[in-house]
């Protein structure tokens, strides 16, 4: 099917990076709001905007029925979810295909199998991807649990099977805190995502966070398009990602990505997908599947050239992927910086109005916002409200452009953390590629005490 009018269920920067593929395409845009987005650039920009509920996003973004009753009013054949809020909701997946809408990501059958933790890690395995020593499912009892971990050797970590962003995690370093730190997990993953479910994996104690973009068609055909380092994280979000890794060979690249690629490929996987791993003395252990479109994409389509966003479209409407693995080039060197309105020493949001607004601009540099001058930053969602990519034929011309990108970059009427990105672009670690997941948070650290 050709689709000629595209939902998009999502707000911010990554709404109108939809929309602008889909006028690329001569598909014609439908944007949801909140009653706080009623002035959102995508908004502004979309053929036709629905009002789908007030500020909070269980009333609006996340309000399934309200999006379906946006799409059959306004006439669209296809939703595309973005990421965050229903990208990674198998129910919502169903429902839009339910009613005869494209829904633009995997079959709800993949989302829902790399949704929960330990059915991944179980499908990880039976496709080959290499896993973390640990548990093949869920442990409840304590001495089995002492046994797994014992054979997975302390540290072990003891992770919720529901959510992330780090709740439902204890690290545990001997067999008398098993039966406490299971407990405690337990009780934070119930509390925080309604399920007590946890499970037990070795702890890696100074990995990278090295992700594998793959895409597949559905039918059995399946690409990968190389690596992202994500290394830079404060409290497991992402500050700063890059691509290609300052680690990894080109034969490193090639055998992870091509394990992946058949993994997809055997799967019959649909769409864009990221399979993440922790790297550590050349080793890659499978953590999870994100079964959408990430934040960082953009680093991605800097080194291939490649839109990911009008791939999806074309892989929703039936067609196969426009490119083969062979015809897969990696070029240069590209980084991003995720632009947030929160103090860049404490973190606290800042959301607020925006007073002076000028974006960089120059040979490959590239802003994905919906800010303007006098937009209202909302308190209600995420904090970032802009990333910045720019491109280098190496990595040092890469972080000389992003220097000078970022003394560019105004966003005044808010705290915002292009200071951090300035900092950590003159550190000397940085600039050797020498940093690992836990080296942010003790970088900053060490700037509270000076």
């Amino acid at each position: 099917m050709a689709i000629e009018k595209l939902l998009i269920a999502n707000r911010g920067e990554i709404a109108l990076r939809i929309h602008r593929a889909c006028h690329e395409m001569g598909i014609k845009t439908v944007a949801v709001h909140s009653t706080a987005d009623a002035d959102a650039m995508h908004v502004r920009l979309a053929d036709e905007a629905i009002c789908i509920g007030p500020p909070a996003a269980k009333d609006s973004y996340l309000n399934i029925a309200a999006i379906i009753s946006a799409a059959e009013i306004s006439g669209a054949d296809a939703i595309h979810p973005g990421y965050g809020f229903l990208s990674e909701n198998a129910k919502f997946a169903e429902i839009v295909e339910a009613h005869g809408l494209a829904f633009v990501g995997p079959k709800p059958e993949h989302i829902r199998t790399m949704g929960d933790k330990i059915e991944a890690k179980r499908t990880a395995g039976a496709l080959g991807l290499p896993l973390v020593p640990g548990s093949d499912g869920a442990v409840s009892d304590v001495e089995e649990a002492k046994i797994i971990a014992e054979a997975a050797g302390y540290p072990v970590i003891i992770k919720a099977a529901s959510g992330g962003g780090g709740r439902g995690m204890k690290v545990c370093t001997s067999p008398d805190q098993l039966e406490t730190l299971m407990q405690q997990a337990g009780s934070e993953a119930k509390a925080a995502f309604g399920d007590a479910t946890v499970y037990i994996e070795k702890y890696l104690g100074n990995p990278r966070h090295i992700e594998i973009q793959v895409f597949g068609d559905g039918n059995g055909n399946a690409i990968h398009l190389g690596e992202r380092d994500c290394s830079l994280q404060r409290r497991h979000q992402k500050v700063l990602e890059e691509a290609p890794s300052p680690v990894l060979s080109q034969a490193e690249r090639e055998r992870i990505g091509g394990i992946c690629a058949s993994a997809m490929a055997d799967m019959g996987y649909r769409g864009a997908g990221t399979i993440e791993f922790l790297w550590e003395n050349g080793e890659f252990y499978f953590i999870e599947m994100n079964t959408r479109l990430q934040v960082e994409h953009p680093v991605t389509e800097m080194i291939t050239g490649l839109d990911l966003v009008r791939e999806q479209i074309r892989v929703a409407e039936g067609k196969p992927l426009s490119v083969s693995q062979e015809d897969i080039r990696f070029t240069g060197h590209a980084i991003e910086c995720r632009i947030n309105a929160e103090d860049p020493k404490t973190f606290a949001p800042s959301p607020g109005t925006v007073t002076s607004y000028h974006v960089p601009g120059g040979m490959h540099v590239r802003v994905d916002s919906g800010l303007y001058q006098g937009y209202k930053v909302p308190p209600y969602y995420d904090s970032m409200i802009g990333k910045l990519i720019v491109y280098g034929r190496t990595r040092e011309g890469a972080i000389m452009r992003l220097r000078r990108a970022l003394e560019e970059y105004v966003i005044e009427g808010m705290k915002t953390t292009i200071p951090l990105h300035q900092a950590l672009l003159h550190d000397p670690e940085f600039l050797d590629g020498a940093y690992t997941i836990k080296w942010l948070e003790e970088w900053l650290a060490k700037q509270d005490g000076q």
